[in-house]
């Protein structure tokens, strides 16, 4: 049975990162070199599919690019590297946490000014 290749606007829509994104991320490495098809497209398989959703997390936990390279550059050495890669998630983990914190606070200094609002709106709580 063979797995399902996707091309590359598929993949696009798929994970909502643009064409240009993913053509990005295989120039810098971030992805293994994509398979081509006959005509040259580029196919996308499962693997990559999951490389590209950590990415994505990555980056939208605010990553920066150098060090998503340094993480896939580590995967690629190979187990040796396991407990630098761990590492790295829980350094960043931590910066995810503290960002997580951040928000609550926010969430709840809004909350605070909305009540207010409707106080002096004359609504009821």
């Amino acid at each position: 049975m063979t797995e399902q290749k996707l091309a590359i606007g598929q993949v696009a829509q798929q994970t909502g990162l643009s064409v240009d994104t993913l053509r990005y991320y295989e120039d810098l490495g971030l992805l293994d070199p994509i398979e081509r098809a006959p005509n040259g497209h580029r196919r996308y398989g499962p693997r990559d599919l999951t490389r590209i959703d950590f990415l994505k997390r990555l980056r939208a936990t605010g990553m920066p690019i150098s060090q998503m390279q340094h993480y896939v550059a580590l995967y690629r050495a190979g187990d040796s590297t396991i407990r630098e890669r761990r590492e790295m998630l829980e350094a960043h983990l931590d910066s995810v946490l503290a960002q997580i914190d951040m928000l609550e606070e926010t969430r709840t200094l809004l909350e605070r000014k909305i009540h207010a609002y409707l106080q002096q709106e004359g609504h009821s709580p």
